[in-house]
């Protein structure tokens, strides 16, 4: 087929083309889309200070409502969170807290690390308190921190969900029993189905594993509003895990 010469780029003797610069519509073009780009990247940035600034607001409720030393880490998941802030809900929120102190004086336990996810965080113009629609949480309780309470060195067992308990005492020797563990009502943790596994169960022992396993333990240290579900033994120690709705974090409000 006939082709004009005129449709053809112009080379030069050493083999490199002559590229014609852009059209004025072609500049339009990539000045627009550079606009649109640098405007996208500047929203971006506000959209993750708003995050972060709510971020650090949820930190300081649950810090000043929980009294953990070191502020929580939080996570404000979606995008744009502004719009969320404009409607005074945010969509969903993750917490993960460390060594929440123990409340009572009758065998209290910390947690050790507590993670919750938050639905529907609502946010106010105060700073020490936050209110979510519903929340799933998962409080890990060591071993070392259960031995505390008890008053009995406590460990994995051999079979899954149950722990090993060990008492010794000066003359009447060492024995160890294993438990199963499961939630008993009003947020405790119950040991059941005790079994000698190890060790003469003398009535001094008896006496000090009675009063370390029979009654629940209960977990003060949890928001109000979270009910305990079930419990999982592990390696390192116990999964406690809690659902709730209606949920506010604010001073003093952790379960009795």
């Amino acid at each position: 087929m006939y082709q004009s010469h005129h449709d053809e780029e112009p080379s030069y003797s050493d083999g490199s083309v002559y590229v014609s610069p852009p059209t004025r519509t072609r500049r339009r073009l990539i000045i627009a889309v550079a606009s649109v780009a640098a405007l996208l990247v500047g929203a971006v940035a506000v959209d993750r200070i708003a995050a972060a600034r709510a971020e650090s607001r949820t930190a300081e409720a649950f810090q000043d409502g929980m009294g953990t030393a070191d502020r929580p880490s939080v996570h404000v998941s979606g995008f744009p969170v502004l719009t969320q802030l404009a409607a005074g809900r945010l969509d969903h929120v993750d917490l993960t807290a460390h060594d929440i102190p123990a409340d009572g004086t009758t065998r209290p336990l910390p947690v050790t690390r507590l993670t919750v996810g938050m639905d529907g965080l609502k946010t106010s113009g105060s700073a020490d308190e936050a209110h979510a629609d519903s929340v799933t949480a998962t409080a890990f309780l060591s071993y070392a921190d259960v031995s505390r309470a008890l008053g009995v060195q406590v460990s994995q067992g051999e079979e899954s969900g149950r722990v090993d308990a060990t008492a010794s005492l000066p003359l009447a020797g060492e024995v160890t029993v294993s438990a199963a563990v499961s939630a008993a009502s009003g947020n405790r943790i119950a040991f059941t189905d005790v079994r000698a596994e190890q060790g003469e169960l003398l009535p001094p022992l008896k006496s000090l594993l009675d009063r370390a396993l029979e009654q629940p333990i209960p977990l003060r240290n949890v928001p109000e509003g979270l009910r305990l579900r079930s419990v999982t033994t592990t390696e390192d120690g116990i999964d406690a895990r809690f659902t709730g709705r209606s949920v506010t974090f604010r001073p003093d409000s952790s379960s009795a």
